[in-house]
Order: C-alpha cells, then structure tokens, then sequence
C-alpha cells in the first residue's frame, strides 16, 4: 500500500498528461478525416491529383520515421513534440486555405513530417517519466492503455464533428455561404474542419511545452545531431534483428498494418454496394468508421484486464487479441458475397472485432517492448514497429487492390493477421536484458 501511495501521484499525472497529449494529437486528423478529400476535389483536383497528394504525405512518413525516432532520442520529447505541432498548425493552414497544388503539396508534406516527428514520441515520454518515478519494473500497461484510449475517442469525436460541421454551415440560415462571402471564396464549410484542426494544434503546442516536463539532457549541438542519429537508428535495426520479443512486435504490428490497410480499401466499396448510392454509401462508412475507433478504444482500455484476467500474460493477451481481429477478417471475407441482414450483421460483428482485437493488442505488445528497450532507444524502436506497420499495410493495399473483389482479399489478409497472433504461441524461457542503443560516441 505505500508503495502505490508513494508512487500514485507522479504516475498518475504522467497517465493523465499522456492521455491528454494523445487526444490532442489526433483530434485534427479526425476532424480533416470526412471532409479533406472531398475539399481538394472543390479546389479543383482531379481523383488521380487527390491520390498523389496523400501518397506524398505517406511517402515523407516512410522516408523520415527511423531518423526523426533517433531525434526524438537525442533531442528529447518535447522539443520535437512541440516541433510537430507547429508543422502541423502550418500544414492545416496550407491545406484548408491552399488553392493550387503546389500549395497542398508543401502541406501535406509538412504534415507528414510532423507525423513522423510525433511518431512514438508522446508515448517514449510517457514510459520515460514513469520509469525515472517508480523504476524500470514500473507498471505500463493502463497508462499506455489510456493512450489507446483517448486516441480512438479523439478520431471518433473528431470524425463525427468533422463530417457534421460542413452540413450544419448549410442548415437553416446557410452560414456556409456567408463564410464563403466574407472570406471571398478562401474558407468554404469544407475547410472549416481542417482550419478548426489549425487551432486544436495551437492549443497541443503549448500544453506539450507547459506539461511535458522532462529530465534534461546534454546540449545537442549539429554536429552531435549528425552523429548520434545514424548510430540511433542503427540501433534500432539490430534490436529486432537480436531480440525475438522485440522481432514479434514488430511482426505483429505488420500484420495488424495489413488489416488496417485492407480494411480502409474495401469497406467503402462494400458501404456503397449496401445502400445502392455514393452519398449514402460515404455516410454509412464514416459512421462504421466512428464505431471502429470506438471499439479500438474500448479494446484499448480493456488491454490491462484481457493480460491479467483473461489471459494470465500479456503475452498470451496479444495471442487472444489478434486472434479476435483474425477471427473479424474471416467474418467479413464469408460474408462478402451475400447481400442479407444476416450477413450485414455478421460483416459489422466482424468489423467491430477487428478494432476491438488490434486495440487490445497494441498496449499489451508495446508494454512487452518498452521492457526490453532503453531511453536511448525508445523512440527509434517505435518508428521500426510504426515503419513495419505501415511498409506492409502499403503492400496489403496494392495487393488487395489487385485481386478481384470477394471472398479472397478477406481470406488472405485474415490468414496474415492470424499468423502474426501465431508469433505469440511460443514464449522466451528468460528475462533478456533491457537492450540499449549505442551512444553517439559509441560505434555503430
């Protein structure tokens, strides 16, 4: 008992700080979800340009996820927390005001390096700052949990508000119009959202400076930069080469991309199928969507109890987890040819357990990671599994993309997830010791 009371306030703040900073980084995003596309086909790009503004976007993630991790781990948390939120604020501005396509581009660039910059930061600050309280056997999991949590929660709100906006604007006195009016064209309820988004990204710059207080660090100079972020990243390469608790994560959280990737591919074209009509069809599929987040969080805030409770382990709880969402996949690819309220509730059953499973599953993996990794590597150890995650669920999409639509996709993308639960059937017989990047004086 006094040991919980010593340790609850620092902990408890950190939980509470973390949970905040996670739905302030994904209420934006949210917001722009229903809406951003649909405001640049307005701003006069074609189909083809919209996709090749979102490749960009994913594109600049890939390419600065390891190294923007090891500047998180040589910087520290906040500053590049605080970096990322000033990108994003200048990047929403750019996209909700821009009108030709270099503009958007320069924007959805900067936005995905700020997505990469916040890529596993606020979570390695939160891991930090409860290990420096209560030491390295420190309890993660309900916080992590509670991150899960408030992002789900934070896209789901952010989503609803976001596609509900744009058609309030219009309802009753058209205040849509008048905006147009006022602003000469330059802020049509489509870019309300995304603008709104602008300024829940003031408000996460300076909650991250004012309460993410960290221990601090040596003085980073450039040269010191240039040096330790390669050997940083290195680092982190080789522990998922060296450690096959830290190889199943990263395994895991592939599968788990390529049933993400799939899953936004395909449900929209289902959505339509099912109400017969593109308008009805979108509307259905940002409602399914909001469920979806609302079960991730669900899982998410239950992954401490499926570890204790149901599983015994939290390794045998990502076992359980992934499981369900495999079992999810398989109920949307059975069901994928029939059209009857049977199946279209079996296919939402499926859909739903998909999220619940990955939900339950990412807190009780990262729980496992963090226990083998130092704080010199805890950022670049969550862009590899961020990284993997993505790689793959960018290889699941074009590879779903090209089968022909029907049972198959589902069935293949099922049998991925299933074998990434599989990993965790087999369990270290020993404690390894917590791994550690190499310094930057240190040699690759």
């Amino acid at each position: 008992m006094t040991h919980l009371v010593a340790e609850a306030p620092g902990i408890r703040t950190a939980r509470r700080r973390y949970a905040t900073v996670c739905a302030l980084l994904w209420l934006p995003p949210g917001l722009g979800m229903a809406s951003m596309v649909l405001l640049f086909s307005e701003r006069g790009m074609s189909l083809a340009a919209v996709a090749g503004l979102f490749a960009a976007h994913s594109l600049t993630v890939a390419a600065l996820e390891l190294p923007t991790g090891g500047l998180s781990d040589i910087l520290g948390r906040r500053p590049v927390l605080a970096m990322a939120g000033v990108l994003n604020l200048v990047a929403a501005l750019l996209a909700g005001l821009g009108t030709t396509a270099w503009v958007l581009t320069a924007g959805m660039v900067l936005m995905g390096v700020a997505r990469a910059l916040a890529s596993g930061t606020a979570e390695a600050w939160y891991v930090d700052t409860v290990q420096e309280v209560a030491g390295p056997d420190a309890e993660l999991r309900t916080g992590l949990a509670r991150g899960g949590s408030a992002t789900s929660a934070a896209l789901a709100v952010g989503l609803l508000l976001g596609g509900a906006l744009p058609w309030l604007l219009g309802v009753g006195p058209d205040l849509g119009a008048g905006l147009r009016e006022a602003t000469s064209g330059a802020v049509p309820p489509l870019a309300v959202p995304v603008l709104l988004g602008a300024a829940v990204r003031v408000v996460f710059v300076f909650y991250v400076l004012a309460a993410l207080r960290e221990p601090p660090r040596p003085p980073a100079t450039l040269r010191s930069v240039l040096r330790g972020v390669p050997v940083t990243v290195l680092g982190g390469l080789r522990l998922g080469g060296r450690d096959a608790l830290v190889r199943r994560v990263i395994l895991s959280a592939a599968a788990a991309g390529s049933a993400l990737a799939v899953i936004e591919l395909l449900i929209p074209g289902r959505t339509v199928a099912l109400t017969g009509a593109t308008g009805s069809g979108a509307l259905v599929y940002a409602v399914l969507a909001c469920a979806g987040f609302v079960c991730a969080g669900v899982g998410s805030h239950l992954a401490p109890f499926a570890a204790r409770a149901v599983a015994g382990s939290g390794e045998r709880a990502v076992l359980v987890s992934l499981g369900a969402g495999a079992s999810g996949l398989l109920l949307l690819g059975v069901t994928a040819s029939a059209v009857h309220p049977v199946a279209t509730t079996l296919a939402v059953v499926g859909f739903c357990l998909i999220y619940l499973g990955l939900g339950a599953a990412a807190p009780n993996e990262n729980e496992l990671l963090h226990r083998r990794v130092s704080s010199e590597g805890r950022a670049t150890a969550l862009s590899v599994q961020s990284l993997a995650q993505q790689l793959v669920g960018a290889l699941a999409g074009l590879a779903a993309g090209a089968l022909r639509p029907g049972p198959l996709p589902w069935l293949l993308t099922s049998a991925v997830l299933l074998s990434g639960a599989l990993l965790w059937i087999r369990r270290d017989g020993e404690r390894a010791p917590q791994a550690s990047v190499p310094e930057s004086g240190a040699p690759a």
